[in-house]
């Protein structure tokens, strides 16, 4: 693997430029033009094929003939966040800011891309690059798939990574199952009935009784799912009422819902409408819910993880393969491409030791640069490993 080194060593610098440039041209899910169009140029310079997917996604082929077919995923959407960073590379449009690290992944697979032309000669079997949109909302992963992205060529496995400053710059974190957790919504309106404060027993209180739904549905955790599952029901807004002496008709009440086993997750609308009917039922009042399911459980082949724990720890520029304990809470949409292709998700450690990171959605989100080409090495080596006996040709 000395060439691939060299040849990742050679384009160091110009991955961080190509992530600081995209770092200063944020764009949001489905309105990432100007990204797309620099990827199909960048693409188009290493005569790989390209094809445009998704509205603003990208992916480019490149076929080695015979073999395997390997898809690589980057996501390049960024967030409505101010930045709030000082660097020389920070956000030109207000409002909007790579506060995630997909700029990174951008550029490390288009880094990926250039070094694997530079030894196709040497590699039998196909890999696709796909640049995909709106990770962060409202969904790139499926509509591409819904468009074909893991046909012709038919994908064998996938892999993805997500940098994080929660490790160190040089560290891979892996897991062989449950990477992240499956995140719904809930939109629930509460009705009752108005009426003065002063003649309570007019009224139904919408209020009164959405405190009380809000309460019991805790007890979901507590009580209703075993001590070894995991599920968080967050009710992030409520709104209701008209002044303070009027009894309130109408609350509305919006939320998340998380769990990392999909078996609990195919059970929990249940468990809340029972919980939401019994509540509204007892106090006279009645409720309407919207139960939406959103990405789903990120889960891991088992397999795969361990056929390449072996390959990883390889990379020179590793100092440690960390087999993390807990999945994520967060919700991540490569999930919907491991419900179809056996793949592996990432977490590339990219904090310094000798600096202060701030977590990702934070408006003074950065990361370590010197991740990129770990990142590179690491899409490469499980690639070639993949594409059979490739690892031994280099």
């Amino acid at each position: 693997m000395k060439e691939v080194i060299e040849q990742i060593e050679l384009i160091e610098q110009e991955v961080i430029e190509l992530r600081r440039e995209f770092h200063q041209y944020p764009e949001l899910g489905f309105e990432e033009e100007r990204t797309s169009q620099r990827i199909s140029a960048y693409l188009s310079d290493l005569n790989l094929e390209i094809e445009r997917i998704g509205k603003t996604g990208v992916v480019g082929l490149l076929d080695c003939g015979p073999g395997p077919t390997i898809a690589l995923r980057a996501d390049m959407d960024a967030l409505p966040i101010t930045e709030q960073t000082e660097v020389s590379y920070s956000s030109k449009f207000d409002g909007v800011m790579h506060a995630c690290g997909h700029d990174g992944h951008t550029a490390i697979l288009l880094g990926v891309a250039k070094v694997l032309t530079k030894i196709q000669d040497k590699i039998k079997g196909k890999i696709k690059f796909i640049f995909q949109p709106a990770e962060e909302g409202p969904g790139g992963a499926l509509p591409l798939i819904k468009a074909g992205v893991l046909d012709k060529p038919e994908v064998d496995n996938i892999f993805g990574l997500h940098i994080t400053n929660r490790l160190p710059t040089g560290v891979v974190g892996l897991q062989k199952e449950v990477v992240s957790a499956a995140a719904d919504e809930i939109d629930l309106i509460i009705k009752g009935k108005s009426g003065h404060a002063s003649n309570p027993q007019d009224g139904i209180d919408a209020i009164v009784t959405a405190s009380q739904v809000i309460t019991a549905l805790q007890t979901i955790n507590s009580r209703k799912v075993g001590p070894h599952q995991k599920v968080v029901i967050n009710l992030g807004t409520i709104k209701g009422g008209y002044r303070r002496n009027v009894i309130a008709d109408e609350v509305k009440v919006t939320g998340t819902v998380r769990t990392t086993d999909p078996d609990l997750r195919k059970s929990l609308p249940t468990m809340i409408e029972q919980i939401v009917s019994g509540v509204a039922a007892s106090q006279g009042g009645d409720y309407q819910l919207d139960y939406r399911k959103g990405y789903p459980v990120l889960i891991n082949s088992t397999e795969l993880v361990e056929s390449l724990e072996h390959t990883i720890n390889q990379i020179p520029y590793l100092k440690e393969v960390e087999f993390l304990k807990l999945p994520s809470m967060g919700a991540e949409d490569f999930a919907y491409y491991l419900q179809h292709v056996p793949g592996i998700f990432f977490r590339l450690g990219a904090a310094d030791a000798n600096a202060n990171y701030y977590p990702a959605h934070h408006p003074k989100f950065n990361f370590d640069e010197g991740a990129l080409e770990i990142g590179i090495a690491l899409f490469i080596y499980i690639t070639l490993q993949r594409i059979k006996d490739n690892l031994t040709a280099l």
